[in-house]
């Protein structure tokens, strides 16, 4: 899943549909990653609504979205933006690995270490 921008979709949940998506372009992301990243998805949604995703951008680093349908009054905006805030905090580790693993891996930059 792939968007005009050059952004692609990591995962992401929806509350409306109650689903998880993975995208298998990733599927050599270990797996613990992958549970840890559905763990933080479906959380998300369960605690705030809507319809939570994190995207790579085009340069490689990572985004965590947030959006709800307009009509629907249960949304927690506020909630989610801090949310949001929390869990860049609580997993910038994760967050750094999984964009240095798209850089290497997708981008194929050179990595110094």
């Amino acid at each position: 899943m792939e968007e005009n921008s050059g952004r692609t979709v990591l995962c992401g949940a929806n509350a409306y549909e109650q689903k998880y998506y993975f995208n298998e372009r990733f599927v050599n992301i270990p797996e613990s990653i992958k549970e840890e990243l559905h763990i933080i998805c479906v959380l998300f949604t369960e605690e705030v609504g809507g319809v939570f995703t994190i995207v790579f951008e085009e340069d490689g680093s990572v985004s965590l979205e947030t959006d709800a349908y307009e009509e629907d009054i249960l949304y927690d905006e506020i909630g989610s933006g801090l949310l949001v805030r929390e869990v860049r905090m609580q997993r910038q580790e994760l967050l750094e690995a999984l964009s240095m693993y798209y850089r290497v891996f997708v981008l194929q930059e050179h990595c110094e270490t």
